[in-house]
């Protein structure tokens, strides 16, 4: 009798017996790679927890990685940070909690809003109209700014202008812009730096009378934020399928309703995946802080900054804050990833 082939060893390491598992050998190195990349993400975590709990001394010694082996741990960083301190760093964490949430929410809610509008209607705005409004603002701005008008009055005058001018003129104008240029406009309003709008915002805001307060910094933040908000959820619209909206709206229901009942929470996961993505971008927001803020509405990246005094980086009290900073964004990583895991089946359903 012949004894049969014994697979080979590679064969053995690096084949699979099933479609459903993996090879023995390309599990090793499956898992090997993804502990190398959790040691790569989390290894600067880990550096932070344990400089926060470090002497001004021994950071300066070198770098130690174990406690109560290379050094004996300290709380002399968070003493400072949550006693002497206090309000200092309870005021700005509060009011990071208050302005990055509102922001993120309005955003994220206002973005459905326009991005479902943007892939079920279909526009054709007159392009002679923005045109007009255009030049019909920046004449309430020179009125108001320039000429001392009360802003009441011109705002009055420039609304009843455009008015006049939309009943006129609007119904001969031939050249629009559809739904694809609307979106390019949205989306590049985002690729605009800040910098450049800061100096009209900090003004506009002066003007007001709004300047360091939580108003100024939540409207900001959404507007700025508000086109990412905008482009994501655009997709996750697109891919629920219009049959089912097209059966409810056989059966009588509004465009409303069918966005509130329907729409929305199939595109949960969406929504959950920009609200985070929309959060991390205000909750670590620095350069409009800096401009908009001075000491009742400043935040906690402010804070962080503001460490680095004359005498170089205070590392171990940046630490502190910075793990209580990232604490809030880690929270709400762990609660919406099955939304965000949910989101790969968008559109999948059929009705």
């Amino acid at each position: 009798m012949t004894r049969p082939d014994r697979p080979s060893l590679w064969r053995r390491l690096f084949e699979p017996k099933d479609l459903g598992s993996l090879a023995p050998g390309t599990r090793v190195l499956t898992y090997a790679v993804l502990l190398g990349w959790s040691f790569v993400v989390l290894f600067p975590l880990y550096w932070l927890l344990i400089t926060s709990f470090k002497l001004p001394v021994q950071v300066n010694d070198g770098p130690d990685y174990l406690p109560f082996i290379d050094f004996a741990p300290s709380g002399h960083a968070w003493h400072y940070v949550f006693v002497e301190l206090g309000n200092d760093t309870l005021r700005p964490y509060f009011n990071s909690v208050v302005i990055a949430f509102t922001s993120t929410l309005l955003a994220v809610l206002f973005g459905a809003f326009a991005a479902y509008a943007l892939v079920r209607i279909q526009y054709r705005v007159k392009l002679g109209l923005i045109v007009g409004f255009l030049v019909i603002l920046a004449a309430v701005v020179v009125a108001t700014a320039g000429f001392g008008l009360p802003w009441q009055l011109s705002l009055a005058v420039g609304a009843a202008l455009f008015l006049l001018l939309v009943v006129t003129l609007g119904p001969r104008l031939r050249r629009a812009v559809g739904n694809e240029d609307i979106q390019f406009w949205i989306i590049s309003n985002r690729i605009l730096p800040p910098v450049v709008a800061v100096l009209p915002i900090y003004i506009m805001f002066q003007q007001l009378r709004l300047l360091d307060t939580h108003a100024a910094l939540i409207l900001t933040y959404m507007a700025v934020n508000l086109p990412i908000a905008v482009w994501i959820l655009r997709d996750f619209f697109a891919g629920i399928p219009i049959d089912l909206e097209e059966s409810a709206q056989i059966d009588g229901a509004s465009k409303l309703r069918i966005l509130f009942t329907i729409v929305l929470p199939l595109a949960k996961p969406g929504l959950a995946a920009t609200f985070l993505l929309v959060l991390i971008l205000a909750w670590n927001e620095y350069l409009l802080a800096l401009f908009l803020s001075t000491a009742d509405a400043q935040t906690m990246p402010l804070l962080v900054a503001a460490q680095n005094a004359t005498r170089g980086p205070q590392w171990w009290y940046m630490s502190v804050l910075i793990v209580i900073m990232i604490a809030p964004v880690v929270a709400m990583t762990v609660l919406l990833q099955r939304y965000i895991a949910r989101g790969l089946l968008i559109g999948a359903v059929k009705g």
